[in-house]
């Protein structure tokens, strides 16, 4: 009795857990993407409006992402969802994706990022920054998560203060000469344009985390009640502060300068605050991919650890040292990020990103579906849990999802086909670690 109230002792609240949501969320992309965005998009009102249709796509997600964990709340995410739900191919899929793609790729993606903001600053290469960015924080997070945890925990209050400042005095203390909201046809052909549905892989990686969130399940009290608030208000939270981050950058900046660029923060910095305050902003934001970095690298090896539960030729991966650290799983990580610093360029990295990882979040949001008809017979009606506005609210995801996908294979061939490849890769891993998992059973039963 006493254990369990203990237990419960350390679970953490509604407001905590919103707090988790929103410090998994805001990172790299919404200091990066909208230089990518009018590249393609020649319209204010399209491009915010670009990320308000994200943000409720994204709640529509992470609502039903809920469901799949207050009724599954082992840790690994899509893997395990998509194990029971699907096939154990389909888990292990997810699994290998989230490996090289969900957690290696974004921190290739955040460190070139932390590359560009410093370099605003020192004049230094962009890829020794990234590089040296990933080997120290990967050095101390094989000493244990409290101590990368504590970096990121002031990494992320860094994060927050910074958004609210950059928003309240670039819309308060700064007037604009050149912007102007309207919706006219030239708004609307904006909008149907392909090059739109492109646009929001960009913004998809800025609020992605969203679905990371919901690996709490298991530590949270009362979550068939407080976890899906916590992802609701949580992911609200960040569209807001999005949507008036990006108003503030469109306000003081003209849509051509921004075009292309990675430093949004920098150049909106510059006209927000002047030189040596726009220097302050990229070291500040700096800071805060710092965060993002570290996040990953602490989230990515666990996800390693329960497959490696399953799978017995992956164990040897999960193997934790002295300091509780599953050390190859980080070092593995790690390594796989910085040959994509060295190999690819950070809009492919980010379409690379968006394509792959996508594929999996419309399969575990179709899941739902599936889930609840296997489960019909065995879930009380009252007391657990269910998707707020089913079946429209998966629907809406999946369609939006879709349809980004679609324009996406088409217009960024080639990394939807890296994405494809990765993808086919990981069905043939899983082929030989099940083969090798058969002759390991093999082996004892004959012992």
């Amino acid at each position: 009795m006493e254990e369990g109230a203990n237990k419960e002792k350390n679970k953490i609240g509604l407001i905590s857990a919103i707090c988790v949501v929103v410090a998994s969320m805001i990172g790299t992309g919404v200091f990066t993407g909208l230089g990518f965005q009018a590249a393609g998009v020649k319209s204010v009102s399209a491009l915010l409006l670009l990320w308000l249709i994200s943000g409720v796509v994204t709640i529509c997600g992470a609502l039903t992402y809920a469901e799949l964990a207050t009724h599954m709340p082992r840790s690994g995410g899509e893997y395990h969802y998509l194990s029971k739900i699907y096939h154990p191919l389909v888990g292990f899929m997810s699994g290998w994706i989230s490996l090289t793609v969900g957690f290696a790729a974004p921190i290739a993606v955040s460190a070139m990022a932390f590359g560009f903001y410093i370099s605003k600053v020192y004049q230094m290469d962009n890829e020794i920054l990234a590089t040296g960015l990933i080997i120290v924080l990967t050095v101390l997070n094989l000493f244990g998560l409290k101590t990368g945890s504590r970096i990121h925990n002031l990494a992320t209050i860094f994060n927050v203060v910074l958004v609210a400042v950059f928003i309240y005095v670039g819309c308060f203390f700064v007037e604009s000469k050149h912007f102007e909201v309207t919706f006219d046809q030239q708004d609307f052909n904006a909008i149907i344009d392909p090059a739109f549905a492109v646009s929001l892989i960009y913004a998809s990686f800025a609020y992605s985390g969203w679905n990371s969130a919901a690996y709490i399940a298991g530590e949270v009290k009362e979550p068939t009640r407080n976890l899906p608030r916590a992802l609701f208000f949580g992911t609200l939270i960040v569209l807001v502060l999005y949507v008036l981050l990006n108003f503030v950058f469109l306000y003081n900046v003209p849509l051509e300068e921004l075009a292309g660029r990675v430093e949004i923060g920098f150049i909106a910095g510059i006209r927000v605050f002047g030189r040596l305050g726009g220097k302050l902003v990229a070291l500040l934001i700096s800071v805060g991919l710092i965060a993002s970095v570290n996040a990953l690298i602490i989230t990515g090896p666990r996800l390693t650890q329960t497959m490696g539960e399953d799978y017995p030729a992956l164990q040897k991966i999960s193997v934790s040292n002295r300091f509780k650290s599953p050390w190859l799983a980080i070092l593995l990580q790690s390594f796989i990020a910085l040959i994509l610093i060295y190999t690819s360029t950070f809009e492919s990295a980010i379409t690379y990103i968006g394509f792959t990882i996508n594929l999996f979040s419309i399969l575990t949001v179709a899941g739902v579906f599936i889930f609840r008809f296997k489960t019909k017979n065995k879930i009380g009606d009252k007391k657990e849990y269910k998707t707020w506005g089913y079946p429209l609210v998966p629907i809406i995801f999946i369609a939006q999802q879709c349809w980004m996908l679609f324009y996406l294979g088409k217009e960024k061939s080639g990394a939807s086909l890296a994405g494809v490849i990765t993808v086919a890769i990981g069905v043939l891993l899983y082929f030989i670690v099940n083969r090798k998992n058969h002759q390991k059973k093999e082996a004892i039963e004959i012992f």
